[in-house]
């Protein structure tokens, strides 16, 4: 079942049945502009999760003492898009072998992280690390946080879609031509 929303002259369709994924990637300007163009992402937003500062702003986060990432929020619809695609995607469009740091971006801020929503995306998460470790296809290994979901506080509203509203803007993420499967021996 779906319901239909009309919001300043667009339409757009929620399923019911929706999901939400967390992930960190490095800045997340070039995360969520990545992830809003997969069919069945229904909506993205960026902010600050995995710290301890409550409703932490931009400002604070260069020092890396708000124990926050930059992350996004994605709400999906699983009837169009998986979670385990949602994983393969992520582990491909950044390089999760670097502690800490996503192109020019260095920093606890910066790092490599899925937050988990449930235990089955947490084991789901957990098989899909391990499955990248396994094949080998980043030389290093993976170093991706994976921790349940914490409270996601929403970044400023100048973040928001920030690729979309300043084409061009900085961005380091793109999809590598990688595959996770094993080769058979």
């Amino acid at each position: 079942m779906k319901k239909l929303i009309l919001l300043s002259s667009f339409i757009f369709t929620f399923s019911l049945h929706a999901e939400v994924a967390t992930f960190a990637a490095g800045c997340f300007w070039g995360t969520e502009e990545f992830f809003r163009k997969i069919p069945g992402v229904q909506k993205t937003e960026v902010g600050y999760t995995g710290g301890k500062t409550s409703n932490p702003k931009y400002d604070e986060m260069h020092d890396g003492h708000t124990g926050h990432a930059e992350s996004v929020e994605i709400t999906f619809d699983p009837k169009v898009v998986s979670y385990e695609f949602l994983l393969d995607q992520f582990f491909k469009m950044h390089d999760p072998t670097t502690l800490n740091r996503q192109g020019n971006d260095e920093g606890n801020q910066y790092r490599s992280a899925i937050f988990t929503h449930g235990p089955e995306q947490m084991k789901k998460a957990l098989a899909f690390k391990n499955k990248v470790d396994q094949s080998k296809a980043w030389k290093k290994p993976v170093v991706t946080e994976i921790t349940e979901a914490k409270k996601f506080w929403r970044a400023e509203e100048y973040h928001q879609k920030y690729l979309v509203k300043n084409p061009g803007g900085y961005d380091n993420h793109y999809l590598r031509q990688i595959s996770f499967e094993t080769k058979k021996k």
